[in-house]
């Protein structure tokens, strides 16, 4: 069996990767499929703890465009996470694979609280960790939420997984010119202005040298092959 290059990684996973039509709500069926590419690596013997966002059930700022208040819009966005984590966490029980959803909001009845010691025995223990409810406050993201929480578990890598197949200097959708960054600094993201990661999670990740690797999740082995320490996607580091 191949080698991974990493032992520990904290995987960011959007909720349109769990959705159906139109990006919205929660497919089985696409559930299923992201089970399965984390089986892949799963399978290596690699540690794995997952922070998912909420984007197919429900975005901030449709609230916020309406008027609703900030905080109220964002502890919303927290719970839609959670739905998302025992979606996947079903799906990857139906593979096999033991899983516990750990969250920063605690709701007992259907997930642990999050604790940080309890969230890295079970990663010692070969499962797989979803943690749900963001950081549990209000004006965090999701993805400030992963940086937070890879460095918390001593993750070696942070794994932004898209529909993109790395990071670009412009939209490749709208530019089919843009140029793709194998390899790009913090501060150049930052400087830039790339829309990788918000400020405060790139930030968060370089202050901690926790590199980043943003990959295309539906590219055909392209987790399992950064894992094994292929150039995929683009890394994010000094």
């Amino acid at each position: 069996m191949a080698t991974p290059k990493y032992r520990r990684i904290l995987l960011k996973l959007g909720g349109e990767s769990l959705a159906g039509e139109g990006n919205f709500g929660i497919d089985p069926y696409a559930a299923d499929s992201v089970a399965a590419v984390i089986k892949a690596i799963h399978d290596l013997g690699v540690e794995i703890a997952i922070v998912l966002g909420a984007g197919n059930l429900w975005r901030g700022k449709d609230g916020l465009d309406h008027g609703m208040d900030r905080a109220t819009a964002d502890h919303m966005g927290m719970l839609a996470t959670v739905m998302n984590a025992l979606a996947l966490a079903d799906a990857l029980g139906r593979v096999g694979i033991e899983t516990r959803v750990q969250t920063a909001i605690e709701m007992k009845a259907v997930a642990e609280p999050y604790i940080r010691l309890r969230a890295i025995r079970h990663l010692e223990k070969g499962r797989v960790v979803i943690l749900g409810a963001g950081t549990g406050n209000p004006y965090f993201t999701t993805d400030t939420a992963a940086a937070l929480r890879a460095m918390e578990i001593d993750a070696e890598l942070l794994v932004k997984a898209t529909k993109v197949d790395g990071v670009y200097e412009s939209d490749p959708k709208t530019d089919p010119t843009a140029k793709k960054f194998d390899t790009i600094s913090y501060i150049e993201a930052l400087n830039l202005g790339l829309k990788v990661m918000d400020g405060t999670a790139l930030t968060l990740c370089m202050d901690n040298q926790m590199p980043i690797i943003v990959l295309n999740l539906w590219e055909t082995n392209s987790l399992k092959n950064a894992i094994l320490g292929d150039t995929i996607g683009t890394l994010i580091t000094y």
